[in-house]
């Protein structure tokens, strides 16, 4: 008796293996090589070939919506784990998109899968991460009371209440059947918990007829209602239901439903006592299985069939049975395609994860080398500092850019500005504008602070930058009334707080513009000043409708020309030291408008994006 009950347990064993290894051993079978997977990919779903394309390409929306693609299609399929896996990927795909709309989707279609789960934590924060990214009153309500609803295991009659609201909300919608769907069976769910079986019966009828056009929702319906019957000992009802369903599917030539209906069927039977009639049921459904090639299907009447054995001492029978199984184990898994289809997704869901952690190395490297380029300059930096200490390599910089470095020349003021502001202070007081010299002064000396402060740095935050500019330029109005407005726009694109320019190399361009352009001018002038992101790289442009550089030109005296040249010069090796420095692709050009543009000169300074302190 000991022997032959190990023998059973065996065979019980055997029957629970996954069919997948036999699926593999096939494929071995057919020579095991590279070539043989690549013919099986044909069956690979349209979802798998479209991540691993999105993961090969750059765009991270296409990534996300592919990744949500397959989520769904395990999700249907009832893999709920995989599905769960491959949402969580969409979700923090769409969070680095910052969409709310998908963020809001994507989350409670995870919390409805982690839900499937018994995962009832991790379901109430996603539909709570749904509810907080939803655009509408509707869709934020039902994420709302499903979080609730989870949070209130321990009280069914408030979970009803928060079920029978989303049912309310979802009707009036009208969209989303699937939810609807979702939200009838949790109301039977917990009237089956309270034992109210023909209240839930009552709610799946209720399902039922709002799924009335998508007959696979229906089947599963009534298959749920058999099974309520069953659970409420109305074997009869539950007999009834089950056989209409398999005569259904065998109308429509769906074999399979009508194999898991005759399962069904059998099992009822046997709840009855019927056991000739389940067991005749029970083996036409086993040898169908097997002809039309269902493992999965012929697996659960085998284990059927089994247990029946079992029960009534007959493990000879079931022996024989297992044996038979074996016999033709090879030609089941030959005509099972889906089995191929599988596997073939396994190969799939490999090169996936492999193209995965090639992205997240790439992004690692990087990320490596933008770190090893900033160490590198900081060490250029150094090495420069240290040759600034030789006496030659000093004198050498001095001669060049007028005896200075390029601190000592970040830290010279415009003596031409400074005679000029005390000339207007004078002016306010010979004029007895005692208040308009104090007013200037104010504004003066914050300017000066606002450039000491900086004096040490060669790069500030662009936020900095446009604050000085604003202040010289308010100064500059003050000195020149009537003469000229300014404009500062700034593209949005740029973050003025983690950004880095080169600090005071805008400003003396905007004192050229006004003292050699737009002072001259009999109306009043326009000084525009733009900034902007143009292709991974800041563009500064400084347009003036003044006189021109040819009409200015004429104008000035000998000192004003040696001095503007003096100028022009300063900034050109400032940039060209800079780029030396740092290696900062900065470059600079000056023009006088067209005809067609009217009077005035532009300038473009052209900065790279630097998001970290430099220098």
């Amino acid at each position: 008796m000991r022997h032959r009950s190990v023998v059973f347990t065996l065979i019980l064993a055997c029957c629970s293996l996954p069919l997948m290894v036999c699926a593999q051993e096939k494929s071995k079978t057919k020579g095991g090589s590279e070539k043989a997977v690549e013919q099986e990919t044909e069956f690979v779903t349209p979802a798998g070939d479209q991540v691993i394309e999105s993961l090969k390409g750059n765009n991270d929306r296409e990534l996300a919506e592919s990744y949500e693609a397959l989520a769904k299609k395990f999700q249907q399929n009832g893999n709920y784990k995989k599905a769960e896996e491959y949402f969580k990927k969409a979700l923090a795909s769409f969070k680095k998109l910052k969409s709310k709309d998908d963020i809001s989707r994507v989350a409670r279609s995870l919390a409805k899968v982690q839900e499937k789960q018994q995962k009832t934590n991790e379901a109430y924060y996603n539909y709570s991460v749904a509810s907080d990214a939803a655009a509408g009153k509707t869709e934020r309500k039902i994420n709302f009371n499903d979080a609730n609803r989870l949070n209130s295991s321990a009280n069914a009659v408030t979970q009803t209440e928060q079920v029978s609201s989303n049912i309310s909300l979802l009707k009036q919608q009208g969209r989303n059947k699937a939810d609807l769907q979702d939200a009838y069976q949790q109301k039977a769910e917990l009237y089956l918990f309270r034992n109210d079986f023909y209240g839930a019966i009552d709610v799946y009828y209720q399902a039922i007829e709002a799924a009335k056009d998508d007959e696979t929702t229906v089947v599963a319906l009534k298959g749920k209602i058999a099974d309520v019957y069953v659970s409420a000992g109305e074997f009869e009802k539950a007999l009834l239901f089950r056989k209409v369903l398999a005569d259904e599917a065998k109308r429509n030539g769906d074999e399979r439903l009508y194999i898991e209906q005759q399962q069904q069927l059998a099992e009822i039977l046997f709840r009855t006592g019927a056991n000739d009639k389940a067991l005749e049921i029970l083996e036409s459904t086993y040898k169908l299985a097997f002809e039309k090639g269902y493992s999965q299907e012929v697996r659960k009447c085998l284990k059927q069939l089994v247990k029946y054995y079992k029960e009534i001492g007959n493990y000879s029978e079931s022996i024989q049975l297992y044996e038979r199984f074996l016999d033709h184990f090879d030609e089941l898994i030959l005509a099972d395609s889906s089995l191929i289809d599988l596997n073939s997704f396994q190969a799939i869901e490999g090169k996936i994860k492999q193209l995965e952690k090639e992205k997240v190395l790439k992004d690692e490297l990087i990320s490596s080398t933008n770190n090893f380029n900033y160490v590198l300059i900081g060490s250029l930096v150094v090495l420069l500092i240290l040759l600034g200490l030789f006496v030659r390599s000093l004198l050498s910089i001095k001669t060049r850019n007028k005896k200075i470095a390029l601190q000592s020349l970040r830290r010279e003021m415009n003596p031409h500005f400074i005679f000029n502001s005390l000339n207007s202070v004078n002016q306010f007081i010979a004029q007895n504008n005692e208040l308009e010299a104090n007013k200037y002064l104010t504004s003066y000396s914050n300017l000066m602070r606002t450039i000491m402060e900086n004096s040490s740095k060669d790069f500030i935050v662009l936020g900095k930058e446009v604050e000085l500019l604003k202040k010289y330029l308010d100064l500059e109005q003050m000195r020149f009334k009537d003469k000229f407005d300014y404009t500062i726009s700034v593209d949005e694109r740029l973050d003025t707080e983690a950004l880095y320019v080169p600090n005071m190399l805008i400003q003396p361009n905007l004192e050229n513009a006004i003292w050699h352009g737009l002072r001259y001018l009999e109306t009043i002038g326009l000084l525009q000043v733009t900034i902007a992101l143009e292709k991974e790289r800041i563009l500064v442009t400084i347009d003036d409708n003044g006189i021109g550089l040819t009409k200015s030109s004429e104008l000035k005296t000998r000192n004003q020309k040696v001095y503007d040249s003096l100028g022009l010069k300063n900034t050109e090796q400032r940039i060209e030291l800079l780029n030396k420095l740092y290696r900062k692709d900065i470059s600079f050009g000056i023009r006088e408008k067209t005809e067609q543009e009217g009077s005035g000169t532009v300038v473009e300074l052209v900065f790279p994006l630097i998001d970290k302190p430099v220098g």
